[in-house]
């Protein structure tokens, strides 16, 4: 995880809303899903894209000429169960899955030994916290306490101790999760392999995330000179600009479609202390 403590970002208060892109900016658009283009749920399956989000997505993905791609959490499948099949890049399980523009695709995973013995400790240590919600991701375990917030600092105290024993497995805390995932991946690292290739290479990349696990995106694009949008309540990031939640986040995308679509000369009321649209 990249070291916010140590960084001298700005003040999360003071974090503006992103600029839009000029009508022919050359942008490659990285999304989260849970938190940024839709609102948490107790249940992770019981969620649903509204159809105004899936069209504005795909009108983006045109726009792009393919250079949309969501970066999860969840599983590639999940995904695709979610958002019906689109034919966009996506990372799925922090990085650990990938399938680019072009249709290929490829797994990160460990041993059936190794994959087996987490499953059993992860379960035995689920069975301690009443509340916690068990999420199975075959390769990785989900651990969720947005039902039982108060066991959160417990439960992650307590897979502490539980990874040491688990070799080839790292923890990847979240916002009331907790997930024990194959070691050598996250979405920073995702997002540069998919900014190695076409349609997203020569792009400037904005990615748009929630959770500590989006830091490592925002630290990747920061340094390709990109833009990171923090999603949420304001808390110490890397990124350089914010939007309050995904009702604001679907907004703004719209505005971004408005704009490469049609150019900015009908949001010139914006404040004039903004900052500078990218070329």
């Amino acid at each position: 995880m990249p070291d916010l403590a140590a960084s001298n970002e700005p003040a999360p208060s003071a974090l503006p809303a992103p600029q839009l892109p000029a009508h022919d900016a050359h942008w490659a658009l990285f999304l989260d899903v849970d938190g940024t283009l839709i609102d948490f749920h107790d249940d992770p399956q019981a969620v649903a894209i509204p159809a105004s989000l899936l069209a504005l997505l795909h009108a983006l993905h045109t726009a792009l000429d393919g250079a949309l791609a969501l970066v999860s959490g969840r599983e590639l499948n999940d995904l695709d169960r979610l958002f019906g099949h689109p034919r966009w890049a996506m990372a799925g399980l922090h990085g650990l899955e990938l399938r680019r523009a072009d249709g290929s695709f490829r797994r990160l995973t460990v041993s059936a030994q190794e994959q087996q013995q987490m499953h059993e400790a992860t379960a035995a240590l689920a069975a301690r916290f009443s509340g916690v919600q068990y999420e199975d991701k075959q390769i990785a375990v989900a651990l969720h306490c947005r039902r039982a917030p108060h066991q959160f600092e417990s439960l992650r105290d307590a897979a502490a101790t539980v990874i040491d024993q688990l070799p080839g497995y790292e923890l990847q805390p979240g916002n009331l999760v907790i997930e024990f995932k194959p070691a050598g991946m996250d979405k920073g690292r995702a997002v540069a392999e998919l900014l190695a290739s076409a349609p997203f290479d020569g792009r400037v990349p904005l990615y748009l995330g929630d959770d500590l696990t989006d830091e490592h995106a925002f630290d990747s694009v920061r340094k390709k000179h990109g833009i990171g949008v923090l999603v949420g309540s304001p808390r110490a990031t890397h990124a350089s600009f914010s939007l309050p939640g995904p009702a604001a986040v679907e907004a703004w995308l719209a505005r971004v479609l408005d704009a490469l679509s049609r150019g900015n000369s009908q949001h010139d009321d914006q404040p004039d202390d903004r900052p500078a649209r990218q070329p």
